[in-house]
């Protein structure tokens, strides 16, 4: 009997109609409930739920590919009862997502929405010297919440723009500090400290949240919050109370709690600059995550060690 996998309709573009070779592919699209039967693999989507439920109704399944990072969408527990291979897409979107919170920080810095919006309404009447002042970089400090590979490639890429570097991660990251001159910091001073706070942790219990009213309102004032992370990890409504008390001057934000809806309040603040979750989104980036998934569903079907096994 061949054997069936599904695969998320929205990477086919992206990995032919023939991934994995001697298997009959079922191609599910995002909006689509997750069926029942005997697939042995299946290629999800960040956006869809692979739980206890999903799990027991695919009896043959042995391997879940993640084509993401992140894994808030698997349960991995209830995987790993049933004897499911778990991987994900770690490494391939590093630089990708680093560029991309670097155009966000550039975007808020300078106060590039407010500029595109003067030009836009016609009432532009020519250079003035006090006109939409931003966030010099240089001499400035950048705090990197979770030094992991995107937190630190956010990092180096901040020594050619004459930041200063604060970072909070579990361990110390000696080489990272080496190379960047970065300095280990718990959460409070970090916070204290830093022009521009950047983040890159996963959703997790402990970090769900952890940056509400009371977290906000520790930052050095006017600071600028990025977040190409999770949404989860901010409080939409704190954000957007301390963007009005100045407590923020300003965000990027290219992840939010309820996607795909994003609050009105913070697509129509001047200080903020929302994308619709784009920080891998290069055609080079993209095709290197779904290859990556294939080649993990191809060697757990083989009997082999995936490439990146969630643990990564």
């Amino acid at each position: 009997m061949t054997s069936s996998v599904l695969i998320a309709a929205e990477l086919r573009d992206l990995i032919g109609d023939d991934p994995v070779p001697g298997a009959a592919v079922e191609w599910i699209a995002a909006h689509e409930p997750t069926p029942a039967g005997n697939y042995v693999a299946v290629i999800p989507l960040l956006s869809r739920w692979i739980g206890g439920g999903e799990l027991k109704r695919m009896p043959a399944l042995r391997v879940v590919a993640n084509c993401a990072a992140g894994l808030d969408n698997i349960d991995l527990v209830a995987a790993e009862m049933r004897g499911v291979m778990v991987t994900n897409t770690p490494f391939v979107l590093t630089d990708a997502t680093a560029d991309l919170t670097w155009a966000l920080i550039l975007a808020v810095a300078r106060r590039l929405k407010e500029g595109a919006q003067l030009v836009r309404s016609g009432t532009w009447t020519g250079w003035h010297p006090t006109q939409l002042l931003g966030l010099e970089l240089r001499g400035a400090t950048l705090g990197i919440v979770g030094a992991g590979n995107i937190g630190q490639a956010v990092g180096r890429r901040a020594v050619g723009f004459g930041m200063a570097v604060r970072y909070v991660a579990r361990r110390a990251r000696p080489s990272f500090e080496a190379e960047t001159g970065a300095v280990r910091a718990d959460l409070r001073r970090l916070l204290e400290e830093s022009d521009v706070v950047s983040l890159h942790l996963p959703a997790t219990h402990e970090t769900r949240g952890m940056f509400d009213r009371a977290r906000l309102a520790m930052c050095r004032p006017g600071a600028l919050l990025i977040n190409t992370a999770r949404g989860e990890l901010v409080r939409e409504p704190a954000l957007i109370e301390a963007l009005e008390s100045g407590t923020i001057g300003g965000a990027g934000l290219d992840v939010f709690a309820d996607e795909p809806v994003v609050s009105d309040a913070l697509i129509a603040h001047p200080r903020v600059v929302t994308l619709p979750h784009l920080g891998s989104a290069t055609d080079a980036t993209r095709r290197a995550m779904a290859e990556l998934a294939v080649r993990n569903v191809r060697a757990v079907l083989a009997g082999e060690d995936p490439p990146t096994p969630a643990s990564c």
